[in-house]
């Protein structure tokens, strides 16, 4: 597949006890390596585009340990660029039942968060490019990384690149103010946004009617009203929101909602038993950058999506280790899980 999609962030050391074990019981850590832009290029990978991850990385060992994690999966790494001290970490404790999942970053002094501009040379990385992608945590790490951000957002603006954004507010790297300030500043040139429930109402101060995320509740039409007000802001064309509805820390509901500037559309409501949700919402991002790439219709982008993402659950790790025809599968009805011989 000749599109090329360029993504760019910070990948980091996921270190996670085994199975179920709570951080204060755990002696050994798995070692794996995700993000959530470098997430995103690798579905892309894995469904035949030709992905770019860009960011920043140490030049020792565990930095190249980074890079072959990407490269495994047929990632183009090559405008990686090299210094810095260190890898990113963060630690994760997976939930069960009614018990949450706990993230613990340590990721202050990384490489990305000393990057400086001329690091990029966005011109050559854009050039042939169709599509590129970037998340709210991106300029959430610094000022620096942010301007670096926005430089990468007037570039692809200028090669007349496609430009997705998913909000992804994270309370522990910056607050509601900083983040509506910059991520305001930076939807100016967005065409595709992604957002979940929370993300528009942390960032930008739009909430929908009658819903609470804590109880799984969820009022559809409310969203109609939040995909609304962001186009409307930002100009963007097409506004995608993802449904989650936590029954427990190991069963959702998951759907989503398109917005297309014209019309509304959901997907249908997968009920889900989780084995690892960190990168869920990246595998919907990669899922609907995928389908509007081939020119899928709404309706099919939207239920492509949310079944790239459905099937990411079932998955440890980061990264979305489906292919196309299996997205496909699920998204025209085939959901039973039943073995293929």
């Amino acid at each position: 597949m000749s599109k090329k999609v360029i993504t760019f962030g910070e990948i980091m050391l996921r270190l996670a006890p085994e199975g179920y074990y709570r951080f204060v019981q755990a002696e050994t850590f798995g070692a794996t390596y995700g993000g959530g832009e470098a997430n995103v290029a690798v579905s892309l990978a894995n469904y035949g585009f030709d992905a770019r991850f860009v960011s920043r990385l140490p030049k020792h060992e565990i930095g190249q340990a980074a890079v072959n994690s990407l490269r495994r999966y047929g990632v183009d790494t090559s405008y990686i660029a090299r210094g810095g001290d260190r890898v990113g970490i963060y630690f994760l404790e997976k939930g069960a039942s009614q018990r949450p999942s706990k993230v613990i970053y340590d990721r202050a002094g990384s490489s990305i968060a000393t990057a400086v501009p001329e690091d990029f040379d966005w011109k050559a990385i854009f050039e042939g490019a169709a599509w590129f992608h970037f998340t709210g945590i991106t300029p959430a790490l610094n000022d620096e990384v942010a301007a670096i951000c926005l430089e990468a957002c007037k570039a692809a603006k200028e090669a007349g690149v496609m430009i997705s954004c998913d909000l992804n507010y994270r309370n522990k790297l910056w607050s509601r103010e900083k983040a509506g300030k910059v991520m305001g500043e930076l939807c100016q040139y967005v065409d595709v946004c992604i957002a979940n429930e929370e993300d528009a109402s942390d960032v930008f101060g739009i909430k929908a009617a009658d819903t609470d995320v804590t109880t799984g509740t969820v009022n559809r039409e409310g969203y109609k009203d939040v995909a609304h007000q962001l186009a409307k802001r930002f100009g963007f064309k097409k506004v995608a929101i993802t449904l989650r509805e936590s029954i427990s820390a190991n069963d959702n509901n998951w759907s989503a909602m398109l917005y297309d500037g014209t019309d509304y559309f959901f997907s249908k409501k997968y009920t889900m038993h989780i084995v690892d949700r960190v990168g869920g919402g990246d595998s919907f991002g990669g899922g609907l950058i995928c389908a509007s790439l081939l020119g899928f219709d709404s309706q099919s982008t939207i239920e492509f999506a949310v079944a790239a993402s459905c099937l990411k659950h079932s998955v440890e790790g980061d990264f979305n280790m489906v292919s196309m025809d299996e997205v496909t599968k699920l998204a025209g009805g085939d959901a039973s899980g039943r073995v293929q011989r």
